[in-house]
Parts: C-alpha cells; sequence; structure tokens
C-alpha cells in the first residue's frame, strides 16, 4: 500500500512539474463522410439532455444480476464503490472541462489493474451528469470485455470499423436504463491493433466521433500500456488520460515506466484499485 501511494504521489509530482501541451489536431486521413441522421434526439441547445430518444444505437436490456456480478454500478446505485465513482467522475470533470477537454484515455501498467471495470463505471458516471452524453469505445483488441460484461452480442463493433468494414454509427450500443451513454464495443481481437490505433483510419474515426456530437464525453478503453504497443500508438490521439494502479499487484517502477512512456499525454489523475483499507475494496 505505502509502496503504491509513494509512486502515485511521486507521479503527481513530476507531472505537475512538466508543462505538457495538448496534442495537435491531426488532419491525417481522409475526411469524414457527411454525417447520417443523428443517433440521438436531444432538447433544444442550451437545456442539458434529459431525455433522449436512441434513433440510430442498437438498443438492449442488461441483466441486473449480470451487471452486479461483474461490479456494474448502475444510475443513482447508492453502494460505496458508486459513490466513489462519482467523486471520481467530478474531478475529472472538473479538470476536463478547465481544459476543454473531451477525449480521455483510460490507461493502466499491466493486466487486472481494474481498468475496463474503471473505465465502466466512469462512463456510467459520467452520463449521470445530465449536462453531457458519453461514448465508452473498447480499442483494447489483445482482451475484448465490454459486450460480455454488459451481456449483449455485438453484430459489429470498433474493430469493424476500425478495418473499413462498418461504419461509426453502426457500431453503437446503448443499455436501457443508462441515460446518455453508449457503447462501442470491440466485437473480436486485431492481430494489427496497433498499427491501425496508429493509422490514417483511426484518427479519422476520432475526428467523426468528435465533430459528430458536440459536447460529448469520449473515452477510450485501452491495453494495458506495458503489456503491448497498442496504448502508446493510440495515445496522441486523447486530449488527456487517466492511470489505474491496483494495490498489491502494480509494482512501483511499472507505474513509474507508465507515467514516463505517457509523458505527452496529460494525465487527469490516477486511481489506486483494491485499496485494503477501502470498505468496498475500491
Amino acid at each position: 500500500m505505502d509502496r503504491i501511494r509513494r509512486a502515485l504521489d511521486l507521479a503527481r509530482v513530476e507531472r505537475a512539474q512538466a508543462a505538457i501541451p495538448a496534442p495537435e489536431a491531426t488532419d491525417a486521413g481522409p475526411a469524414p463522410a457527411p454525417a447520417p441522421a443523428p443517433e440521438v434526439r436531444s432538447p433544444p441547445e442550451g437545456n442539458p439532455p434529459a431525455v433522449i430518444s436512441y434513433v440510430r444505437s442498437h438498443v438492449f436490456t442488461p441483466s441486473a444480476e449480470l451487471l452486479e456480478r461483474n461490479r456494474i454500478f448502475g444510475p443513482g446505485s447508492s453502494e460505496p464503490a458508486a459513490v466513489a465513482y462519482r467523486m471520481l467522475r467530478t474531478q475529472v470533470l472538473q479538470r476536463m472541462d478547465a481544459n476543454g477537454w473531451l477525449t480521455l484515455g483510460i490507461f493502466s501498467p499491466g493486466p487486472e489493474d481494474g481498468k475496463t471495470t474503471t473505465a465502466i463505471n466512469l462512463a456510467v458516471s459520467l452520463a449521470g451528469d445530465q449536462l453531457h452524453t458519453v461514448l465508452l469505445v473498447e480499442f483494447d483488441f489483445k482482451r475484448p470485455t465490454l459486450a460480455s460484461r454488459f451481456g449483449f452480442s455485438a453484430e459489429t463493433g470498433s474493430d469493424d470499423a476500425l478495418t473499413g468494414e462498418a461504419g461509426v454509427q453502426d457500431c453503437l450500443y446503448h443499455p436501457e436504463g443508462f441515460d446518455r451513454l453508449i457503447l462501442m464495443p470491440a466485437r473480436s481481437t486485431l492481430n494489427n491493433s496497433s498499427e491501425l490505433l496508429s493509422g490514417p483510419r483511426c484518427r479519422s474515426m476520432v475526428s467523426e466521433m468528435r465533430s459528430r456530437y458536440p459536447g460529448r464525453i469520449i473515452l477510450f478503453d485501452l491495453p494495458p500500456v506495458l503489456a503491448a504497443d497498442d496504448a502508446l500508438s493510440f495515445a496522441p490521439l486523447v486530449e488527456c488520460g487517466l492511470v489505474v494502479a491496483a494495490e498489491g499487484r502494480t509494482r512501483r517502477t511499472d507505474l513509474l515506466r507508465t507515467v514516463e512512456v505517457l509523458n505527452k499525454t496529460p494525465l487527469v489523475g490516477t486511481v489506486l484499485n483494491r485499496a485494503a483499507d477501502a470498505p468496498t475494496g475500491y
């Protein structure tokens, strides 16, 4: 516990001392096609999208039992872990809003650090803020689990969009009961994922997702930083990042190495997962 906390404190100091500019916009790759009919219908500008009618996304109803088994906390949950995620949401929102950022990469040093669980519950909590809609994109093509955690089968996914076999609008899924939240799961693994994530089509996809729905927060769930080069290949395309570490699992050297290699990506903070002194284990 002390080792992780020292590492986190040191990482925060190092990040505070570094003046890191936000990544420049990239115009590489083909221009995105004209947007089709809106994915959602929302109220007039200036009003929060309290009620949204999804007209393009695939809508499904997740099992409450499955969500509980997978530690996914629905909107309004009073569980201590859900409260902690809402506190995380507030801090992340404040830092992103202060800089005008809308794209956030979820990073971790290694596997089993709780990265995907954190990404899902942070997305759910962010969607609970009525001033924002949220898109959670799974770009972990080494071990995609987003669809299975929510209990649905994806007909098309982010891998299909990335390889040009489907359009972005065809790969979006909305879980009923999770207002303002859209998922883009990965349907299968990709052998050349790092090349695709740094390629022109991925840049075009991110540009399309950002421009089609102004004000939408986009979270990207990425493979562990030290396990493959996917996360580093994609990092220049996000405006900021969040690093997830696990007490008793993440080594101090791995955490510091992760922060070091992400030096060009502004970090909004770090999350210590599975803390022994937290009553809920988060």
